[in-house]
């Protein structure tokens, strides 16, 4: 029971940890940056008015779903690797 508890407690800490864990990716160029924490919310989008074609609204869309769609592969990864330890230590209490 010990054993539960106090990987109870790991899995809060890190749950802490990932919610201020900040992974930033921009596209084209820096035209799109979008900052993610690593429990996979979006915490902003900031776009340089200077690096984008306002007549060329699709490529922006596109930049805007490939920032997204990266930032969320990074951030399930940085996840991943925070979780490996402890997800470990669950297969040795027989959960």
């Amino acid at each position: 029971m010990l054993d539960q508890a106090k990987l109870a407690m790991k899995m809060r800490k890190l749950q802490k940890e990932l919610s201020r864990e900040v992974i930033e990716v921009n596209v084209g160029d820096g035209a799109v940056i979008i900052e993610i924490n690593g429990e996979q919310k979006i915490k902003k989008v900031r776009l340089d008015e200077d690096k984008i074609d306002f007549d060329d609204l699709k490529k922006l869309e596109n930049w805007i779903e490939e920032g997204i769609k990266e930032a969320i592969s990074k951030s399930q990864q940085v996840a991943a690797d925070k979780m490996r330890p402890v997800m470990g230590q669950l297969g040795n209490l027989g959960l």
